[in-house]
């Protein structure tokens, strides 16, 4: 008699029952979710409901108390930040996001192992003022100029999932609606987001899935075509 084959690990994020928090303080209560490849997942929430805590969970940042991260099909839980980028996880805080006393080059490529400029193409033509300001020290930019230096450093990694904090804040309309569309680029070749975020409008536009926090849990999730705005606005109002 044939044994039936295993079947393919499956292909995405996925992570359960996540409790974590610092110290004696667990921020984050038995939260659930995922997406598939080729898909985003933005995170909302008022301030100080868990959201940079999840994403610190998920990118290896901070370890679970409880449940398990999942990606492709690996159980990623107990691996911290570095060795979640061997199995290609990206992560990008919401604070601390370039070395200020670096040039803009150089935060760009401090973390590569070339000056292969091809990398940075399409990020240079969205956004050219990285190319215009090679050389300026990067503390001297403006925030949301430091947070698209942020943005380009971490694309230009490739990584099959990236875990972005609050991308958008600070960063012009017009620079917004461009880092928008180069992440649906980027999914069309089946990266992977997930996106902490403040900005409705462009989250909503920008995410298949959506999964809202309060008081650390999760009060609603699901499609983004599928939650109502004014059901998503009543868990955002302070």
């Amino acid at each position: 008699m044939m044994r039936p084959r295993p079947s393919a690990p499956a292909r995405g994020l996925r992570f359960e029952a996540l409790d974590c928090g610092y110290g004696d303080t667990t921020v984050v209560r038995g939260v659930s979710g995922g997406i598939e490849r080729g898909q985003v997942l933005g995170v909302l929430g008022r301030n100080g409901v868990g959201k940079s805590t999840l994403l610190k969970a998920l990118g290896g940042v901070l370890a679970p108390a409880a449940g398990r991260v999942v990606w492709d099909g690996t159980d990623v839980t107990r691996l911290p930040l570095h060795r979640r980028r061997a199995h290609g996880i990206g992560y990008t805080p919401q604070d601390d996001i370039v070395f200020g006393e670096l040039s803009v080059a150089e935060n760009l490529y401090l973390h590569l192992d070339s000056r292969d400029a091809s990398r940075y193409a399409r990020l240079y033509e969205a956004f050219p003022l990285l190319a215009q300001r090679q050389t300026q020290r990067a503390g001297s930019l403006s925030g949301g100029e430091r947070k698209l230096l942020s943005f380009a450093r971490a694309l230009a990694l490739d990584t099959p999932l990236t875990l972005l904090d609050e991308p958008t804040e600070g960063v012009q309309p017009e620079n917004v609606e461009r880092m928008g569309r180069i992440i649906r680029e980027r999914c069309a070749n089946s990266a992977s987001f997930v996106v902490v975020e403040q900005h409705l409008d462009w989250v909503m536009s920008v995410a298949d899935t959506l999964l809202i926090l309060d008081h650390g849990e999760v009060v609603a999730s699901g499609p983004t075509a599928e939650l109502q705005r004014a059901q998503v606005e009543r868990h955002l109002v302070v």
